[in-house]
C-alpha cells in the first residue's frame, strides 16, 4: 500500500530532505500535498514532485489523499500542528524535532496521540541511522563500561548543501542568518543556547540517552561564538561533552559522535545535512590499536525513519509512546539546565 503524505512547511529541510526521501521509500509513501504560510515556496516544491500546494493548513487537511501528515513547520508551531492533525482525523503523524518547546507539552502531545491510537514518529534521524544501530550493537557486544561520550558538531551554512542537493540556491524567503551571539548578554546567550540544545542538540542527545540513560548532572554550559554552545554532563559515571558551533563560512561540516570504553573507541561520523550520500560511517579502534571501518549503508536516517513509520502503519512494529516521552524529557531537561547555567554565568 502507498500512503499519501501532506507536508506542513516548505523550508529547505522539506525541499532538500523530506520530499526527495519520500520518493525513495520503495512505494510506501507518495508526496501529495505541501502547504506553506504564504511564502509561495510550497508551489515550487510541489511542482517538482508532482504534488498539490496550498497556503495555511485547511486545504491540506481537507485533501482526501493525505493519509499521513508531516509536521515540518517552525519548531514553535509543532505542537499546534500535531494537534490540528489529530483534530482533522489523521492518525499517522511524522513530526520534525523537537516535538514541543517544553517537556510538559511534549508529554501532553504524546498522551493525546496515545489516547486516540495515533502513530507518531519524531524525526531524530541520527537515532535511525543504520550506523548508529551498528555502533550500539558493537558497544553491547563489548560489554564494557562507557567512560566518555563526545559530540562534535561544526555546521557550515545550509545553503551550500541545499544548492548541492537541489542544484539551486535556497528558495526565496529563506530565513536571514542571526547576528553574532552577544556573549556579554546573559539573557540572550541563555536563550540561544537553550534553542540550540533543544533544536540542534536533539539530533544527538537521544543517542546519548541510549548510552547513559540516567538523568545527567550538568557540569558546565557556556555559549560559543559566533553561534554555538559547549556543555558537559555526567551520568552513569561517564563524562559527556557536547560542543557545537555554527559558522557563517568555512570548511565542510563535521558531525561526529565518539564513545570510549575501557576496550575500544567507537566513532560515528554523520554526513553533512542536505546531502544524500547514505548513512554515517562507523569506525572502531580496539585496545590493541586495530581499526575497523564499516561500509556506509546506502540508506540514511531520513529513509529509515520513514521506513519506521511504514512499519507502524503495517502493524509490523509497536508504537513506543514512553520512549518518545523519555527522549523529549531528556533533551529538554538538558536544554533548561544549560540555559539556567549560562544565565547564572556558570562555566564561563
Amino acid at each position: 500500500m502507498t500512503w499519501g503524505v501532506g507536508i506542513i512547511g516548505s523550508g529547505p529541510g522539506v525541499a532538500a530532505l523530506h520530499a526527495p526521501t519520500l520518493a525513495r521509500t520503495d512505494g510506501d509513501f507518495r508526496l501529495v500535498h505541501v502547504s506553506d504560510a504564504g511564502s509561495g515556496r510550497a508551489a515550487v516544491i510541489a511542482e517538482r514532485f508532482g504534488a498539490r500546494a496550498s497556503s495555511g493548513v485547511d486545504a491540506l487537511f481537507a485533501d482526501p489523499d493525505v493519509d499521513v501528515v508531516a509536521v515540518c513547520s517552525p519548531p514553535s508551531l509543532h505542537a499546534q500542528h500535531v494537534r490540528a492533525s489529530l483534530a482533522a482525523g489523521r492518525r499517522a503523524i511524522f513530526c520534525e524535532k523537537p516535538l514541543a518547546d517544553t517537556a510538559d507539552e511534549a508529554d501532553r502531545l504524546v498522551a493525546e496521540c496515545a489516547a486516540v491510537g495515533a502513530l507518531l514518529v519524531v524525526g531524530t534521524n541520527h537515532l535511525f541511522d543504520p550506523a548508529w544501530t551498528r555502533a550500539t550493537h558493537h558497544l553491547s557486544a563489548l560489554d564494557g563500561r562507557i567512560s566518555a561520550v563526545t559530540v562534535t558538531l561544526c555546521l557550515s551554512p545550509n545553503d551550500r548543501y541545499h544548492a548541492l542537493t537541489m542544484g539551486e540556491p535556497l528558495p526565496a524567503g529563506a530565513p536571514v542568518r542571526r547576528p553574532p551571539l552577544d556573549l556579554d548578554d546573559p539573557e540572550q546567550s541563555a536563550a540561544i543556547v537553550r534553542q540550540l540544545v533543544a533544536g540542534l542538540g536533539v539530533h544527538d542527545l537521544p543517542l546519548v540517552r541510549d548510552l547513559v540513560p540516567a538523568v545527567p548532572d550538568l557540569v558546565w554550559a557556556r555559549p560559543v561564538a559566533p553561534v554555538g554552545f559547549d556543555l558537559a554532563l555526567r551520568a552513569n559515571g561517564a563524562l559527556v561533552r557536547f560542543t557545537t558551533v555554527m559558522l557563517p563560512e568555512g570548511a565542510d561540516s563535521l558531525w561526529r559522535v565518539s564513545v570510549i570504553t575501557a576496550g575500544a573507541r567507537v566513532e560515528v561520523e554523520f554526513p553533512p545535512p542536505f546531502v544524500h550520500v547514505g548513512g554515517a560511517r562507523t569506525t572502531v579502534r580496539d585496545a590493541q590499536g586495530v581499526q575497523t571501518v564499516y561500509p556506509i549503508d546506502r540508506r540514511d536516517g531520513y529513509e529509515v525513519e520513514w521506513g519506521a513509520l511504514a512499519a507502524l502503519l503495517r502493524g509490523e512494529a509497536a508504537m513506543e509512546y514512553d520512549e518518545l516521552r523519555a527522549d523529549a524529557a531528556f533533551v529538554l531537561a538538558i536544554a533548561d539546565g544549560a540555559a539556567a547555567a549560562v544565565r547564572a554565568g556558570a562555566g564561563r
